[in-house]
């Protein structure tokens, strides 16, 4: 459980200084014989801070009720 919580913690403040990432995608757009024709798109996926905050309180949740047992 505290492996758990520590992950939780440390993934939050990750995701709470990151508010987002943006990854290229390769798309095909023709193939001609032996040849290919692409292009790279670039995709953004963001989330909201408070997602991050919440993740931080779970994990320190998660810390305290182990340290309890």
């Amino acid at each position: 459980m505290k492996l758990l919580g520590i992950t939780l913690v440390i993934a939050g403040i990750i995701i709470t200084i990151f508010s987002g990432i943006t990854l290229l995608k390769d798309e095909k757009v023709a193939k001609i014989g032996d040849y290919e024709i692409t292009r790279q798109e670039e995709q953004t996926v963001t989330w909201p801070r408070w997602v991050g905050g919440g993740v931080v309180v779970v994990g320190v949740v998660i810390l305290l009720v182990g340290r309890k047992r």
